[in-house]
């Protein structure tokens, strides 16, 4: 070990406890999310045809469309697998996909990360008797 120059090294320890920190508080204080993020993705069961085209471009396998009846569909995204690429947004002809910036999305549960998007209910006519 070098010790002939012992100043120097705490010449420099003390500059750098008067320096103002270069990181963020996170997550205390949150950040703007830069433009263009892609983030968590969002189903709008009342666009959704019922194509599939998101589920035969998701390169991860991520997404899964199910008929619940009367034209109607919900979609389940596996947020463990899903690459956050945007494929599936781009291969929407309704646009019923959509790419939000929310990023923080880290569980223990893998369980928790399989997100399922209900079909709106079905609007039922009143009987009236």
């Amino acid at each position: 070990m070098n010790f002939a120059r012992p100043g120097k090294m705490i010449r420099q320890v003390l500059s750098s406890v008067m320096k103002k920190p270069a990181t963020t508080r996170y997550p205390f204080v949150k950040s703007r999310t830069p433009e263009g993020v892609r983030g968590e993705i969002v189903f709008h069961p009342g666009r959704c045809i019922g194509c599939r085209m998101c589920m035969r471009d998701c390169p991860a396998g991520a997404i899964t469309i199910r008929d619940t009846g009367n034209k109607k569909f919900e979609a389940e995204i596996d947020l463990g697998k899903c690459l956050f690429c945007g494929q599936c947004v781009d291969s929407c002809i309704k646009k019923a996909l959509e790419v939000t910036g929310g990023f923080e999305l880290a569980q223990l549960d893998k369980a928790k990360l399989k997100v399922i998007f209900n079909a709106e209910p079905q609007e039922r006519p009143s009987q009236e008797t």
